[in-house]
């Protein structure tokens, strides 16, 4: 791991944090599966609910790694990891605390689905977004990472929490015209979600 993320992740160092957006991104991307690894460890930590310092170094981190992988097209390389620490939110619980606020693993969850939904132009075929189904910068011709994230993004669709639902929905939706046969085994699963209102209630 690059020694500015170690210690910034390993002394929760806020004060370092801003650093990292100093460094270019190919001077980190060796590393960002690592990062995401330990991003992992923290927020799972008894005392991550608690602690505004962690919470804060985990967003600075989140932000620079995802804007490392959008630029580098790296996703794929670092899908496993990112899907990981995404699916940990799970564990977590993501209703809005208040009017509105997210939970702190409800932030990191939102956070890693706008860079799944979105990578870097020219990731998927021409053919798609010419006829205006997929936008440029989108993932969902990867198969590798879809593969990954379509089983979480159906579990986000339980979690009753109106953005995350509204993003999954379409995500999955999208995803179905680029890969339908991804979503075949969780159709049932999809269809629950539709009847209990899960998706509608996430769809404006």
């Amino acid at each position: 791991m690059h020694q500015l993320f170690r210690l910034v992740l390993g002394q929760r160092d806020l004060s370092r944090a801003g650093d990292l957006f100093s460094l270019d991104d190919s001077e980190i991307e060796d590393c960002l599966s690592q990062a995401l690894d330990e991003i992992k460890n923290i927020s799972c930590s008894p005392d991550y609910l608690t602690n505004d310092n962690d919470q804060a170094v985990v967003e600075i981190c989140i932000t620079r790694i995802t804007t490392a992988i959008r630029e580098t097209g790296s996703i794929e390389r670092h899908g496993a990891a990112l899907v990981a620490l995404w699916e940990s939110c799970l564990e977590h619980n993501l209703q809005p605390q208040g009017k509105d606020e997210d939970t702190p693993h409800a932030k990191i969850a939102s956070d890693i689905t706008s860079c799944i939904l979105q990578g870097r132009a020219g990731a998927y075929p021409s053919s798609l977004w010419a006829e205006g189904r997929i936008h440029p910068g989108q993932n969902y011709n990867r198969a590798p990472v879809m593969a990954l994230a379509v089983p979480v993004a159906v579990r986000f669709l339980q979690q009753g929490n109106r953005e995350l639902s509204r993003n999954m929905s379409s995500y999955l939706s999208l995803a179905a015209i680029a890969k339908a046969e991804l979503l075949v085994q969780h159709t049932k699963a999809i269809t629950l979600s539709v009847l209990g209102g899960k998706v509608k209630a996430g769809v404006k």
